[in-house]
């Protein structure tokens, strides 16, 4: 498939909208970045954007949810990466009805205008807590980690694993995963969905809601406490964001042959982390150990997420390239860079 023409980024100034937005317009590929601006950092995400590529960053500032300028804003694109989202569970547990709203109506929304407008692709990023809490997988406990105590562990979850939506946003979620995928089946559109475990990499200003890598290093580098919710010992696999953005361009790439088809994508077991192994890197980057406190277990927080990338891999020939202790120290430093420099700068880019 061509990989020319407009690029919409719906939710394009968040973290993983700025990076592949970098590496699109770093081409010489038009972008035009769709944000409500809503989410902290986006804005100064933006300013970088601007400083990089000046007036070849087209951008509309406006709700996933308002279809007037959605529909406008469709003119002339020919890939659309949805990404726009309410991202934390705990805001989903506060506010479902919003949650929901943007979500799955927002999706909606988007999904009908494409259906309008035809002719372009698109990708979703949904996420893994579709597949709910996991609670029949059997765990071993270890020193530092939870580990299954199956086959599991060989090769993650794949995509055969059940639907279990948890959490209103695990439901919000799971919602417009499913209509993306049914509206490929009944309308013929070019979409397919990434459920995707934990990514983490430049301008990420990470919280403690959502972004936890991000956050744990934020904390450790302003000297502060980091919360932990449970034991630490939940295990994810980690996906760097340079890697998720070749998935992104790849499933573009191959948008006919995915068409209709949902993919978990993330580091794979090559690639994973407990939050107490993650304190263990902290604790190696800067000298000193972090210091933590623990809290009562998150709803829905699964103990155990491993994805199997062994589906897109195939499709594509697409497989993650930075391993996790790379990634985390490139996160590291450009963290810590952000902080050393004078904030005249940030304002001014």
């Amino acid at each position: 498939m061509p990989t020319d023409g407009v690029a919409l980024i719906t939710g394009g100034a968040g973290f993983i909208g700025t990076n592949l937005a970098d590496r699109l317009l770093s081409q010489g590929r038009p972008v035009r970045i769709y944000d409500s601006l809503a989410r902290h950092g986006t804005e100064r995400n933006l300013r970088w954007l601007r400083a990089r590529h000046g007036a070849r960053l087209q951008s509309v500032w406006a709700d996933i949810r308002d279809p007037h300028t959605l529909r406008q804003a469709m003119a002339d694109v020919t890939m659309v990466f949805h990404f726009a989202a309410q991202v934390a569970v705990t805001t989903s547990l506060d506010e479902p009805a919003d949650d929901f709203s943007v979500n799955a109506a927002g999706t909606l929304n988007l999904l009908e205008i494409l259906r309008q407008h035809g002719g372009a692709g698109l990708v979703f990023t949904s996420t893994n807590k579709v597949y709910g809490a996991l609670a029949d997988i059997p765990l071993r406990v270890e020193p530092t980690r939870y580990a299954p105590m199956d086959g599991a562990a060989a090769s993650g979850i794949s995509e055969t694993r059940p639907l279990s939506f948890h959490s209103p946003y695990g439901c919000s979620k799971g919602a417009a995963d499913q209509y993306v995928l049914d509206y490929a089946r009944s309308f013929g559109l070019d979409a397919a969905v990434f459920r995707m475990s934990c990514i983490y990499g430049p301008h990420q200003h990470g919280t403690e809601d959502q972004g936890w890598v991000a956050h744990f290093l934020i904390r450790a580098i302003e000297d502060g406490p980091i919360a932990i919710f449970g034991d630490g010992r939940q295990v994810r696999d980690l996906l760097y964001v340079e890697d998720l953005v070749a998935a992104l361009l790849r499933a573009e790439e191959c948008r006919r042959a995915i068409r209709g088809e949902a993919f978990n994508i993330g580091g794979g077991p090559g690639n994973t982390l407990s939050l107490i192994e993650l304190i263990d890197e902290i604790a190696g980057l800067r000298g000193t150990r972090p210091r933590v406190r623990h809290d009562e277990w998150r709803v829905a927080d699964q103990r155990w997420f491993v994805s199997d990338c062994g589906k897109f891999a195939t499709a594509t020939g697409w497989r993650p390239t930075i391993g996790v202790a790379e990634g985390v120290t490139r996160l590291y430093d450009w963290l810590a860079a952000e902080r050393r420099r004078p904030a005249q700068l940030q304002a001014a880019e």
